[in-house]
């Protein structure tokens, strides 16, 4: 594969916490679960140093156990960095560090891949439109709470206070089986992800982003998903990235599209095969 990404932060005062990182074999790209600075986490590390922490362990897994599944790769990477965060951080917190997933690896004529929560995976097909893979982890019971958020002012006390409850009821209801699955403490969430293989010879490349760079296609509408990929391939990472936050520019309060941050951290992977 020959790779490109980028990563941008949603504001420059704060730590990124989305995360991508490749080899020519296998790619993973970590979009952390944000959560309000009110809540405690019950971990003195936080969320930018748990993605990149279990990034860099699946990918060091996608490499050297391919004899593993990819679900159970992304087990182990879960297990390996739990165990990092020592005796001071209280892994049961259900704000625990967490973050969605996207992997996949070569092997041999096959791509291997992983998705899990609402980051993407995009097949870039030869033949037929682009093939979208993830937002596998929706949790019903929060949206009525989601669509208030997106109605409120952004950066009113309202807005605070409904992102507050939305965030308390997703953790509550997360890693529990009564609502979505997300990489945080517990290995067995990997379980559930979302995962397949598809041959290489029918792909032009494959692309992973986060939330905050799928909004060129699935909430600012900026182009179809042929035309991210087009982008992606041509242009690169970077240049989508840029479109994405150009277009958010221009609706700093949210209005034109409708949505819980005005910004948020962005990160797209493209990789040719």
């Amino acid at each position: 594969m020959r790779v490109e990404l980028a990563v941008d932060a949603r504001r420059p005062d704060r730590a990124n916490e989305d995360f991508a990182v490749a080899t020519p074999e296998a790619l993973v790209l970590l979009d952390g679960s944000s959560a309000p600075d009110a809540l405690p986490s019950g971990c003195t590390h936080g969320i930018a140093w748990y993605v990149r922490r279990l990034g860099v362990h699946l990918l060091a897994r996608l490499t050297d156990r391919v004899d593993r599944p990819i679900a159970r790769c992304l087990a182990d990477a879960i297990a390996e960095t739990a165990a990092l965060h020592g005796g001071a951080c209280d892994l049961a917190n259900p704000a625990t560090p967490a973050a969605m997933v996207v992997a996949a690896r070569l092997r041999e004529d096959t791509l291997e891949y992983l998705v899990l929560g609402d980051s993407l995976l995009v097949l870039h097909l030869k033949d037929g439109p682009p093939r979208v893979i993830g937002d596998n982890q929706r949790f019903p019971g929060g949206e009525a709470l989601r669509r208030q958020i997106w109605s409120t002012v952004p950066g009113t006390a309202e807005r605070a206070a409904l992102y507050m409850r939305y965030a308390v009821a997703v953790r509550s209801a997360r890693n529990s089986g009564r609502g979505p699955w997300i990489a945080s403490a517990v290995p067995h969430a990997a379980e559930h992800a979302e995962t397949g293989t598809v041959a290489r010879a029918d792909l032009h490349g494959v692309a992973a982003l986060s939330d905050g760079a799928a909004r060129y296609t699935d909430r600012l509408e900026l182009g179809s998903w042929a035309d991210a990929m087009r982008l992606l391939a041509e242009a690169g990472p970077a240049e989508l990235i840029a479109q994405v936050r150009a277009a958010e520019r221009s609706d700093a309060a949210c209005l034109r599209w409708p949505r819980g941050k005005a910004h948020d951290d962005a990160a797209a992977l493209y990789a040719s095969l």
